[in-house]
């Protein structure tokens, strides 16, 4: 099997479009924007975002993107926030995941950032993956998103 890890630009907007799309079908408990949020979307968007400063990783399986992952960077912060973390329901257990998160982990460091990220609660998969690389609850904590039920926890990296 032909697999690639690439970061994205702005060519492969709609690739990440594509599939960030897929990612919020599959786990929408997983993700801060709802699928018709992102479905509505402008092209722009997508484009801007592949384009940024901060980089998205892209797992390609024969050229099909089947896990993601990204780093956000606020200007003159010293902290960035690992995002957007999926992986395929039939590319899961191939270790994607670390992959990403050690390689956006690794971005951070070598910029002396500090890294977050978000899990959702119930989330047992996901927190076991960044237990297992070094991150632990902040003890902060929010609504998924507005109106919802569901709870993000803060993790921040301590190794």
């Amino acid at each position: 099997m032909n697999v690639e890890v690439r970061t994205i630009t702005a060519d492969d907007w709609s690739l990440f479009r594509d599939v960030s799309l897929r990612a919020l079908a599959d786990s929408p408990d997983a993700f801060r924007r709802t699928f018709a949020e992102a479905q509505a979307l402008t092209d722009d968007f997508w484009l801007e975002r592949a384009g940024g400063s901060s980089p998205i990783l892209m797992v390609l399986e024969e050229g099909r993107g089947v896990a993601m992952g990204g780093v956000f960077a606020p200007p003159e912060s010293t902290v960035a926030y690992v995002w957007g973390m999926w992986t395929a329901p039939e590319a899961r257990g191939r270790g994607y995941a670390a992959g990403l998160l050690t390689d956006l982990v690794t971005w951070c460091r070598d910029r002396d950032l500090g890294v977050r990220l978000h899990v959702t609660e119930g989330n047992d998969v996901a927190r076991r993956l960044y237990a297992a690389h070094g991150f632990e609850p902040t003890g902060g904590s929010e609504p998924l998103r507005e109106g919802s039920a569901l709870r993000v926890e803060e993790l921040q990296l301590v190794m």
